[in-house]
């Protein structure tokens, strides 16, 4: 074999590598956008049933083909609060038996006898879903091309990897290099460091099987390979952990240190094996022997079985690796930071858009909270003309128009990515909702100054305006708690409810106003006070225009 076939067998294996990793990200992604909704639906039934975390874990990463998305997903959600480390546990468990879906669908495609193969059968999808998107006018046909076009592309990707591997079985040199390779714990450490290096246990399992299908390694070899990449599969979660709250950095740890006793469980199961049988058995023999004439589906199952017999024993010490991870990531002292920032976000949940989506909901719920909180404030300061709480009131004003900025561009980001019609559409609504939301904090300020203005003219509001006010207070407050069922359930019950009330601002708006005048004909209200009380119902009525905007945005979501 001259120079030319082995630079020639290099560069086909490189490619082979890049369309595989390519198609599972075009198959992820478009599995991801098809089935968000359902998948949301599916973490959020994650209670404290274990086998249940199992089962979502699973189900999750079949349905979306990456246990890495579903892991940061879980990360996600951990560092928010909405699950608990032992619920993520279970289905960062679950995520691992999921992932060897695919070591079953390489199986598959690399068997079969003399006639057309499995393998070219199933790389004609990628042309069949290529049509699908380039022709199809409806967004779901399109995103199911796209699942089509990355399944073919995986198995375009794999008879590349199979035919270089061909080219290198046929050079002694190298099958003599890799026949050299036999302690475990080296082939464990290879297949770690390729797989971080890739950042995908499929493809390290996949390039594991062509090499044990085309003779390159033994069974044995394959399988420690395989072994590694389960710890090699970490990086994804450690990086996402890593880079966020202490909750996080815990779940990654729970990941690390599960697939990394998995790995040590069964290198002694191996040793010990080895040891009672002189040598004569070892896991390859016995794969060989459950599934004879058939390298590619003796990997695929004992990655299978090594993923399942792994959980089984985890899951009841699920609570001791809880408390393991909670000894080495221990608990930091809370500091509270007055400068603006995010609450739910983080730039490393863009790399799963449904939890990123989720997120920015909850930080646009908490910006509602945010502005109506300073609402409140500015009703008190002008009531009382006490000005103690001004500086939280500057700071949550700050904050609201950080918040402006970083969710709009966080929505615009999330928007590159291929996303369901409907998060699309709530993309666009977020945008106008920021804004809403931005603009109450602005007529809070403008009331805040209508204090002030009180305050150097050594003026107040009559007991009559005073009563109005609070009236116009607390139908606002009603407003913004329909607001906010409306928007976070999606509720048109509730949406019906806050026109109710924004209809009820409205006539009060115009009864103030007219009150007012009587009152300063009465001489009951002095004139200084009565521009700044007419603006303030002016100003309190368009906050409840804003809040009613947000609420209205789910018509469009139906």
């Amino acid at each position: 074999m001259d120079f030319v076939s082995i630079l020639t067998a290099i560069l086909t294996l490189l490619a082979g590598i890049g369309v595989f990793l390519v198609a599972c990200t075009i198959m992820s992604s478009n599995l991801e956008s098809l089935s968000s909704k359902r998948l949301k639906q599916l973490f959020s039934k994650a209670g404290n049933n274990k086998w249940l975390g199992v089962g979502i874990g699973t189900l999750g990463t079949a349905a979306i083909q990456s246990s890495g998305a579903v892991t940061v997903m879980v990360i996600g959600f951990v560092n928010v609060g909405i699950m608990s480390l032992t619920q993520a546990a279970t289905i960062i468990y679950g995520a691992n038996i999921g992932t060897t879906v695919t070591a079953q669908l390489v199986a598959l495609g690399l068997s079969g006898g003399n006639s057309i193969s499995t393998t070219l059968i199933f790389a004609a999808f990628a042309g069949i879903g290529a049509f699908m998107v380039l022709f199809a006018k409806n967004d779901t046909w399109k995103k199911t091309g796209g699942i089509l076009t990355g399944f073919g592309m995986l198995f375009v990707g794999l008879s590349m990897m199979a035919n270089a591997m061909d080219e290198f079985a046929a050079l002694e040199s190298v099958k003599l290099f890799l026949a050299s390779i036999r302690n475990p714990l080296l082939l464990v450490l290879l297949g770690a460091i390729i797989t971080a290096i890739i950042q995908s246990s499929s493809v390290m399992t996949s390039i594991a099987i062509t090499m044990a299908v085309t003779g390159l390694i033994a069974l044995d070899q394959g399988i420690y390979l395989t072994m590694g990449s389960n710890i090699g599969s970490c990086v994804v979660a450690i990086i996402a952990g890593f880079t966020s709250g202490v909750a996080a950095k815990r779940t990654a740890m729970i990941h690390l240190i599960f697939n990394v006793l998995g790995v040590v469980l069964f290198l002694c199961i191996g040793l010990i094996i080895s040891v009672i049988t002189g040598g004569v058995w070892t896991f390859g023999v016995i794969f060989e022997y459950l599934f004879p004439a058939a390298p590619q589906l003796q990997l695929a199952m004992f990655h299978t079985i090594f993923n399942v017999c792994t959980t089984c024993v985890a899951l009841p010490l699920t609570g001791v690796l809880v408390s393991i991870a909670c000894r080495i990531i221990k608990d930091v002292p809370a500091v509270q930071s007055n400068e603006p920032h995010l609450y739910f976000l983080d730039p490393q949940m863009l790399r799963t858009p449904v939890v990123a989506i989720r997120q920015l909901k909850a930080e646009i719920e908490n910006m509602a909270y945010l502005a109506i909180q300073n609402y409140q404030r500015s009703i008190h300061n002008v009531t009382t003309l006490d000005n103690s709480d001004r500086e939280e009131f500057n700071r949550t004003e700050d904050q609201l128009n950080y918040l402006n900025r970083e969710l709009v561009r966080y929505a615009l980001l999330l928007s590159n990515h291929q996303l369901s019609t409907f998060d699309h559409q709530y993309l666009v609504s977020t945008i106008r909702t920021v804004s809403d939301l931005e603009r109450i904090g602005d007529y809070a300020k403008n009331i805040v100054e209508y204090a002030d203005s009180l305050r150097q003219q050594e003026v107040r509001f009559s007991d009559y305006a005073l009563q109005e006010i609070e009236q116009m207070s607390q139908l606002v407050t009603q407003l913004y708690e329909a607001t906010k069922q409306a928007y976070h359930k999606m509720d048109m019950t509730a949406l019906g409810r806050a026109n109710q009330i924004e209809d009820e601002v409205d006539r009060l708006t115009d009864e103030m106003e007219r009150n007012h005048i009587q009152r300063l004909a009465l001489g009951i209200c002095k004139p200084q006070a009565g521009t700044e009380y007419i603006s303030l119902a002016q100003n309190s009525e368009r906050v409840a225009d804003h809040l009613i905007n947000v609420a209205k945005t789910i018509r469009d979501l139906q």
